[in-house]
Order: C-alpha cells, then sequence, then structure tokens
C-alpha cells in the first residue's frame, strides 16, 4: 500500500517580508520604516528626562537650612547658625549670664559658714572627699580673689573655671563669626580626664594629700 505524502503544517507568514493588507487587488501599499532603536514613533515628540540638575528637590528638603554636624566619639560640636549676629549670640552670652548669676550668689553667700548649702552625701555618710568636695568654697575664694585658697580647697574646680572661660571666649568668636563650635578630643583624653579625677580623690583623702583637701 503506497503511502500518500502527508502535506506539511502551514508556517505563520514574516510579519517583515508578508504583504500588508489592503482594501481589494492591486499593488500592496508601502510598509513604514522602522523606527531606530531608542526612538518614538514618527511625528512625535520625545519625552525628555529630567537631568539630576533639573530635578525639583523633594518638599522635605529644605536647602537654606544646613544639617547638623557630625558628632563622632570625643567630640562635642554646636550646630551652625545662619541667622542674625544677635541671634548667635544669645546663646553664648546667656550661657554665661547664668554663669555668672551663679558666681555673684556664692560669692555673696559665704560657703565656709554652715547652713547657707547642702552637704555633700557621701562626705555625710562616710566622711570620705569626694572630687566636688570644696568646689563652693573655692568659687567663693575665686570670686573674691582669692586663688591661692580657691586651689586648695579644690585645685579640679579652680582649673575647670580657667578651662571654661578659654572655650566659652572660643564659643562666643565662632559664634560672631557664624561658625559652630567644635572640639575634637580622642577618647584617650576623657578617659584620661577620668583618671585625674580618680587620683584626685583617692589622694585628697590620704594623709600625704592635705593640702588637697579643703
Amino acid at each position: 500500500m503506497d503511502a500518500s505524502p502527508t502535506p506539511s503544517a502551514a508556517q505563520p507568514p514574516d510579519p517583515e517580508t508578508a504583504p500588508l493588507p489592503g482594501p481589494g487587488p492591486g499593488p500592496a501599499p508601502d510598509r513604514p520604516e522602522a523606527a531606530p532603536p531608542g526612538a518614538g514613533p514618527r511625528d512625535m515628540p520625545l519625552t525628555v528626562c529630567p537631568t539630576p540638575d533639573l530635578a525639583v528637590p523633594a518638599p522635605h528638603e529644605n536647602p537654606a537650612i544646613p544639617p547638623l554636624p557630625a558628632r563622632g566619639n570625643g567630640t562635642l560640636a554646636t550646630p551652625a547658625r545662619t541667622g542674625s549676629k544677635a541671634r548667635r549670640l544669645a546663646t553664648p552670652i546667656g550661657i554665661l549670664a547664668a554663669v555668672s548669676g551663679a558666681f555673684a550668689y556664692v560669692g555673696t553667700v559665704d560657703p565656709n559658714e554652715p547652713g547657707h548649702y547642702p552637704v555633700c552625701p557621701l562626705l555625710q555618710l562616710t566622711g570620705v572627699l569626694c572630687p566636688g568636695c570644696g568646689g563652693l568654697r573655692s568659687a567663693h575664694a575665686f570670686i573674691t580673689g582669692d586663688l591661692g585658697t580657691a586651689l586648695q580647697a579644690n585645685a579640679v574646680a579652680t582649673v575647670g573655671y580657667f578651662l571654661f572661660a578659654a572655650v566659652w571666649v572660643l564659643w562666643l568668636v565662632r559664634a560672631w563669626r557664624g561658625q559652630p563650635l567644635r572640639i575634637a578630643l580622642a577618647p584617650v583624653w576623657w578617659w584620661g580626664v577620668g583618671a585625674v579625677l580618680l587620683v584626685f580623690a583617692v589622694v585628697r583623702n590620704l594623709p600625704f594629700g592635705s593640702a588637697l583637701a579643703p
């Protein structure tokens, strides 16, 4: 029995070479040229994406407000202020006014007379001097001009008065110029300060350290 050939399956026409359907018999219309890659159809304007320079910032972004300075380990910093000079100087002058008021009160009310100020709890309960004991008497002697008595009452506090004055002057100058105050110290410096306070507290409680006791 002869096997008749099986007709092959019809292949779909190639869309690139197949003639376009027309209204009837006759030559097929011209095929439109393919648009180059990345271009839109004919007679249609291309949409241009805005560049980063032309992009509109987000509503929450305000370029007029500078970011806060970074605060790493061992860094003391104040934010930069862009307001008027009087507004920039308000904070350091306010701090100086508060400290001056406290010194004026201690200078007027003598801490050597009992009953004016509370007693150190550690000294009252254990009889041990803490690093801050004698600080009020030191401030009273310092404000009245007796530097020797101030050092004997509390040497660390007396040194702190001069450090505060230096930092405050630097703060005032930088606030006048509109610059933030930034004091960067390595962590080893802070550990050193803690070690000095610890040694000071121990030595002033020993017999040979009576010169450091108030």
